[in-house]
């Protein structure tokens, strides 16, 4: 890890087996008979070096006792560790391994004389990680992401960026479910623990930013905007498109694997697509709200506004639709009273069996009835539904 490597759990497992059979090995030397032969000369000698020798001999005894247990206790969670490297191993079922890892690993902190030090949790947590991105890593690489975008499978793209983040979500949720179980004598601060795995997490969400951008911009491809400026917004509406287009096809040509956390220059690269797609946001806000004030109708400015769902949620264009908030409520208001004064006066047409009562002529009274009042109450239950789904803040 020193060394800018990232090593997984197998190393961890794979050291202390070393380890353990460098130092029996060297115990078995020191307790052969010839070592005693020098040793039992030194003492006759009284050689200085008597004192020293049989100090190491205690520290060699100390480290071999501590190696063999440590890789006593991490043996028993080989199996799972390759599991969880196995690359025909799916995401889900990777997921599957973590609430028995780190069950197996807080029995390993109770029991164990030596390996319940934070810095071994440390090290042992930050190799899971490391397994668990590189895992990622190959069900999902920068190369095949661009292959969904080129192929217009965005939401393939998206929907695997989802997969991934969400199995790096619940090995957390794992750990902090037995650091709770440990009854706080798992005292260690998360970022030592998950700085590489939460940077992992930031890159998925940013590239899923990307692929749901493409998803909502593709939608400006078959927009066809109505009334007297119709032509011309629509006109700018594919200008943004084409636009859109050329500052994706420029993103994608990065010489890169996106999807590598240690690859730096894709802050850089995707803070300028991002500075792009804010200008062309600004311009859509403006065609938006140039055809929402060229309607006359509530109906009609709903309609434009269907047409532009997903992008409406944006913030730039939101914010812009906000001031346009107050239009909408006032003609739904007007609306509302032109209904109630039709009403009124049907009904009071209708009370009195008057002909000039709005029933169909070739409907029952009672029936006739219904279905008049039916029909205004669907006229004002359309812009209700449209507000309700349109914006929490109306």
């Amino acid at each position: 890890m020193k060394n800018g490597n990232h090593p997984d759990p197998n190393t961890e497992i794979d050291f202390w087996k070393n380890k353990s059979e460098n130092l029996n090995s060297i115990c078995q030397q020191l307790n052969s008979e010839k070592i005693k032969k020098v040793l039992k000369f030194l003492e006759q000698n009284k050689s200085t070096y008597t004192g020293p020798f049989s100090k190491l001999q205690k520290e060699v005894q100390t480290a071999r006792s501590e190696a063999n247990e440590n890789y006593k206790y991490l043996n028993t969670l080989q199996d799972l560790f390759l599991e969880l490297t196995d690359p025909g191993k799916e995401l889900s079922d990777i997921a599957d391994l973590f609430v028995p890892i780190m069950h197996t690993i807080l029995l390993i902190w109770q029991y164990s004389q030596h390996y319940n030090t934070p810095s071994r949790l440390v090290v042992l947590i930050r190799e899971i990680c490391n397994a668990i991105i590189k895992q990622c890593r190959e069900k999902i690489s920068g190369e095949e992401i661009f292959g969904f975008i080129k192929g217009g499978e965005e939401k393939e793209a998206h929907n695997k960026l989802t997969h991934a983040l969400d199995v790096c979500s619940k090995f957390k949720d794992a750990y902090f479910e037995y650091k709770a179980k440990s009854k706080s004598q798992w005292k260690i601060t998360t970022n030592a623990l998950f700085v590489r795995l939460d940077n992992f997490s930031e890159r998925c969400q940013d590239i899923m930013h990307l692929t749901s951008t493409i998803i909502q911009f593709n939608k400006l491809e078959k927009i066809e905007i109505g009334n007297t400026k119709g032509k011309t917004l629509t006109a700018s509406v594919l200008t943004i498109f084409a636009e859109f287009n050329q500052a994706v096809e420029e993103f994608m040509k990065v010489e890169y694997d996106i999807m590598n956390i240690e690859e730096k220059g894709f802050d850089d690269d995707f803070y300028k697509f991002r500075q792009r797609i804010k200008e062309l946001e600004r311009r859509l806000a403006s065609i938006l709200t140039q055809g929402f004030d060229d309607c006359d109708t509530i109906i009609g400015k709903f309609k434009l506004l269907d047409s532009f769902d997903g992008l409406l949620h944006r913030p730039i264009i939101q914010d812009e639709l906000e001031k346009k908030h107050i239009t909408l409520l006032d003609l739904y208001k007007q609306d509302l009273k032109i209904v109630a004064t039709i009403f009124n006066e049907g009904k009071a047409l209708v009370d009195k069996i008057d002909e000039r009562s709005p029933i169909s002529s070739n409907l029952p009274p009672i029936s006739g009835a219904i279905n008049w009042t039916q029909g205004l109450i669907e006229r004002i239950k359309e812009p209700m539904d449209k507000f309700s789904i349109f914006s929490q803040s109306i």
